[in-house]
């Protein structure tokens, strides 16, 4: 696994060009199939969470749910200019609620892991 090198910024950039790019996937093998979009978002949660520097841990769990609004976007189907677009977006959300709550669970809980591990390691006494 590589060393976790992305600020909170860059977490949530990669989270949001990584659930544009499942979108566009899931787009072209599934037919905008929110089961597969939700698969896809499992992983990319996962990698921000892993991928984050540890002294911006707390940007992993904020920025995933954002990163899944964004790429639900082209996969909403509303119609109608950008009211319509809106509507959709929030109906998808509403819908897909399940695999939101199960990306930024699982991001949050990689989260904790890897504070407590970077509390536990400051805790042990250097020796010599």
């Amino acid at each position: 696994m590589p060393r976790p090198l992305l600020t909170g910024l860059g977490g949530g950039l990669f989270a949001c060009v990584a659930m544009a790019l499942a979108a566009g996937i899931d787009w072209l093998i599934f037919d905008s199939s929110m089961l597969g979009y939700g698969l896809l978002f499992l992983p990319a949660a996962a990698a921000t969470a892993l991928w984050v520097r540890p002294a911006d841990l707390i940007t992993a769990p904020i920025a995933v749910p954002i990163a899944f609004a964004v790429g639900v976007w082209p996969l909403a189907g509303g119609s109608g200019g950008f009211g319509g677009q809106l509507m959709g977006v929030v109906t998808a959300l509403s819908l897909n609620a399940g695999w939101l709550y199960a990306g930024t669970l699982l991001a949050a809980l990689i989260v904790v892991v890897r504070k407590a591990a970077l509390i536990g390691r400051r805790r042990v006494p250097r020796r010599a």
